[in-house]
């Protein structure tokens, strides 16, 4: 198998190395691969096999991410490789994140931004597996992406470590960081592979301290096994001390896939005692995923509680902000980056899946 030689790794004795590009910290003898299935040790080197391979492409509305104050209403040109440093047993892109074989189309760095650039897309997001496994082959999409009028946009589990954080700073905009099980650690030992949530935590702070990314966080509200209350409180009681109270949460509802099908879709009740959580520690923004036509979809001002965004799924339906992003209603200014973008009401197009 042949790949691209990654940056973020160290050489250790013997010709083995150190991956750096997550916090799982591989260490990788010369003919291996590391958990992801995409990086792995070449004569002593770390080479990122996925390297200008996209498995899938889809134009997307950035409200999908979820990411719901940052350029509302624009669209992104979304992309993956094959590969994931997480086990997710209920992963909805498992053909894609837990599939082993190195696939996708090849395309160089300036073919996706072109690609985006072609189907009207503001944006490129690295979603559908961990985009920091292939942080090397986004950067120098994002970079050029920037040069072209585009933002950059993570959808990431957050498993980082302070490298890849720096190599964030030179390209990414927004990231949306998907707590899932509310950090519980019994929960992600089990249910992801993952033993200990504390890594996403920090990479929070060092995106907060060394970076200007927007943050939004998410947590996927798994029903039964991942919805404790004092999980999910000790969450937002992080983002309210640590990333600020108008940090936007969403809490999204989990539907039964891959390894989990024995599960109901999480009841609507669950996800608003979360939502409630969220308002008793102070966060200002809270919402609901995955649940359309739900009032908690709604960007509510959190000065005179007048409905500023309205949406139904990730459509927006009424815009009651100013030209600066303040409430009509009582001109509050609002926690948003950007304005309504023209593509708002705009189809969707697929181009590769």
């Amino acid at each position: 198998m042949t790949g691209k030689e990654a940056t973020l790794y160290e050489k250790l004795p013997q010709q083995k190395v150190r991956c750096t590009a997550c916090a799982r910290y591989c260490e990788v003898a010369p003919g291996q691969i590391g958990l992801c299935g995409i990086r792995g040790n070449t004569d002593g080197r770390l080479d990122l096999f996925v390297y200008g391979k996209v498995i899938a492409g889809h134009v997307d509305p950035i409200e999908k991410k979820p990411a719901v104050h940052f350029h509302p209403g624009s669209r992104v040109l979304s992309i993956a490789t094959t590969g994931c440093n997480w086990l997710c047993r209920y992963c909805q892109n498992h053909d894609i994140s837990q599939r082993r074989r190195v696939e996708g189309q090849d395309m160089t760095p300036r073919e996706v931004v072109q690609t985006a650039l072609e189907y009207g897309a503001d944006g490129i997001a690295y979603t559908y597996n961990q985009p920091s496994i292939f942080i090397e082959f986004a950067r120098d999409v994002g970079v050029i992406a920037r040069k072209n009028g585009l933002y950059n946009v993570f959808v990431s589990n957050g498993y980082d470590t302070p490298q890849t954080v720096e190599m964030m700073g030179e390209f990414l905009d927004c990231i949306t960081v998907d707590f899932k099980g509310s950090a519980e650690p019994g929960f992600t030992k089990r249910y992801i592979g993952v033993p200990d949530p504390q890594p996403i935590f920090d990479t929070l702070l060092e995106i907060r301290d060394k970076t200007d990314i927007h943050i939004e966080i998410t947590d996927l509200i798994v029903p039964q096994v991942g919805d404790d209350l004092r999980y999910a409180r000790k969450l937002c009681e992080f983002v309210y001390d640590e990333l600020g109270s108008d940090t936007p949460i969403h809490f999204l509802r989990f539907h039964p896939d891959y390894k989990m099908m024995d599960l109901e879709a999480t009841p609507v009740r669950t996800l608003e005692r979360h939502h409630h959580v969220a308002k008793e520690v102070g966060l200002e923004y809270a919402y609901l995923g995955n649940v359309p036509g739900h009032p908690l979809e709604h960007t509510i001002c959190f000065r005179c509680g007048a409905t500023a965004i309205e949406r139904f799924g990730f459509d927006i339906r009424a815009w009651n902000l100013d030209e600066n992003n303040r409430c009509l209603s009582c001109k509050n200014q609002l926690p948003i980056v950007g304005e309504l973008s023209r593509n708002y009401k705009s189809n969707r197009f697929v181009f590769v899946r």
